[in-house]
């Protein structure tokens, strides 16, 4: 079966952004009834437990993204048996792995006060709290999270993003009511718990609609299981690295500079996620649609559409990192007011670390999508042991500076430039690295010039720090890096190839929405 990949990729991208704003919006009010009704040292404990749970979550192993990549064939082709039997396999695993998490969560509650410097807020019972989330963690790989990964493969996250809508909008609802009314933590939580419990069953049950006629079942021959292992294996050191060095600024912070100040940098680091979890939902959306096009097309397709799409994805990429330098600092100052508030210069940081961290994730969208996991699978781990080396070694002197210091480096010296060698030495050839390079360093010196300007322009032109001054850095931030991209790269070939794909997705957008309006 040839999925419709622009089609479905619309689809997952319009659905996920509505998703992504709305979950921009919500959790922003949330933070900030947090802050004004419980203390901003409980934002502090909610990123310590998540920190805590990304780690447990050593346990998943990359299974879901290797079955995900398994099916990419099978569904080209149609052979609903092999479906089945990996789905067969995907929940056994994930039984195996919710009862993992569980024993090893358990074990280690003890030392769970151990990574909190100073006061716990309000007299709170960290280990009740932690058990909860603790719980709800392992809920959702019991409940049926297996059949999550048909609608990934058949590039259909659209829907999931529609039902993950519909059990945060009652989870935020209920969660708002208990911090207005009753100021319980603990009810806070065991909401949060019973939501993702609430969006596995719905989830399930869609599933078993779209796709009656696939059950676990059968089995594959021992040869392709022992493949999928083998991925599963490599996968393990990529995922262990990718934890790592998520969760490892944030337990340095809260075990070195304590929970106040862990609140302040994740206040900051919340913007900035939000709008990476945006172009997430791009890179997700491309995701089935890259896998199904290694299967059919040839690899010189594959590297044109590779370059097309990154010099979109720079473009978008570079004009955020803008509004984030123009723009930070007059919203943090109206949010959350001064005496939360970072200097400058960790702002300077977070927007390098965005810009950074987006280049990865698109890299590593091409390399799980061609499965290229055992070439790949210790640069994770050494780029990400090297960033816990590097935040124990400068956060004692330069504080939250070493911190975001050492994450830059860690990612722009060791690991893209290691995921870069193994995608064009297996996948594309390395003849090519070279041409691919030079368009990643003329957007990044773009992007410089682009921010310097943009700031020194909000700094020197815009007054005050009201609602009206925003706004009149947000259309500097916009206009401007545009406008600079626009000059430097009308002339490129990529430029022109961009905007004629772009004009066929929007052709075909209203063509499908004609169709669509005429029925």
């Amino acid at each position: 079966m040839r999925i419709e990949r622009t089609k479905n990729t619309v689809k997952n991208i319009r659905a996920g952004m509505v998703l992504r704003v709305y979950q921009m919006i919500v959790p922003f009010l949330m933070r900030t009834a947090m802050i004004y009704f419980l203390g901003v040292q409980y934002l502090g404990l909610n990123g310590l437990f998540a920190s805590i749970l990304q780690v447990l979550n050593l346990a998943e192993l990359g299974v879901g993204r290797a079955m995900v990549f398994a099916m990419y064939k099978p569904i080209a082709q149609d052979d609903e048996k092999s479906i089945c039997a990996l789905m067969g396999i995907y929940r056994k695993y994930y039984r195996i792995i919710g009862l993992l998490i569980g024993v090893v969560g358990i074990l280690i509650t003890p030392f769970v006060p151990k990574l909190i410097t100073g006061d716990i807020p309000g007299n709170l019972n960290i280990y009740t709290l932690y058990l909860l989330n603790l719980g709800a963690t392992v809920l959702t790989y019991w409940l049926f999270a297996y059949k999550n990964c048909l609608l990934q493969a058949h590039q259909r996250q659209d829907i999931v993003s529609w039902i993950t809508a519909s059990s945060y909008t009652v989870q935020c609802v209920i969660q708002l009511m208990i911090l207005l009314v009753y100021k319980n933590y603990y009810a806070y939580v065991i909401v949060t718990l019973a939501a993702q419990v609430f969006n596995n069953l719905a989830t399930a049950a869609v599933v078993n609609k779209r796709y009656p006629t696939y059950k676990p079942a059968g089995k594959l021959p021992a040869e392709e299981v022992k493949v999928i292992n083998g991925k599963i294996r490599d996968l393990f050191t990529a995922k262990l690295g990718s934890v790592v060095l998520k969760s490892s600024d944030t337990l340095v912070i809260s075990a070195f500079l304590g929970l106040t100040v862990l609140a302040i940098y994740q206040n900051y680091y919340f913007v900035l996620s939000s709008v990476l979890a945006i172009v997430e939902i791009i890179l997700s959306s491309m995701m089935a649609g890259l896998g199904n096009s290694y299967v059919l097309e040839t690899k010189e397709k594959n590297f044109q559409n590779m370059e097309k799409f990154t010099f979109l994805f720079l473009w978008l990429t570079g004009v955020c990192s803008c509004c984030f330098l123009g723009m930070y600092q007059p919203f943090m100052k109206i949010w959350v007011g001064s005496e939360l508030m970072m200097d400058y210069g960790p702002v300077v940081l977070l927007v390098a670390y965005f810009f950074i961290q987006t280049l990865n994730r698109l890299l590593s969208v091409y390399k799980d999508a061609a499965g290229m996991w055992h070439e790949d699978r210790f640069r994770p781990l050494i780029t990400a042991m090297i960033n816990l080396m590097l935040n124990l070694l400068w956060i004692r002197s330069w504080g939250i500076y070493g911190v975001l210091i050492s994450t830059i480096v860690s990612m722009l010296f060791v690991g893209i430039p290691w995921m870069l060698h193994n995608i064009f030495s297996v996948f594309f050839g390395k003849h090519l690295l070279k041409n691919y390079v030079k368009i990643l360093l003329s957007f990044g010196a773009a992007v410089v010039i682009s921010g310097a300007i943009t700031r020194i322009l909000c700094v020197y032109l815009v007054p005050g720090n009201d609602i009206l001054a925003l706004a009149i850095c947000a259309c500097i931030s916009v206009i401007v890096p545009n406008v600079l991209f626009y000059l430097f790269f009308s002339g490129h070939r990529l430029f022109a190839e961009s905007v004629k794909f772009c004009d066929r997705l929007t052709k075909k957008k209203f063509k499908l929405e004609s169709i669509l309006i005429r029925k």
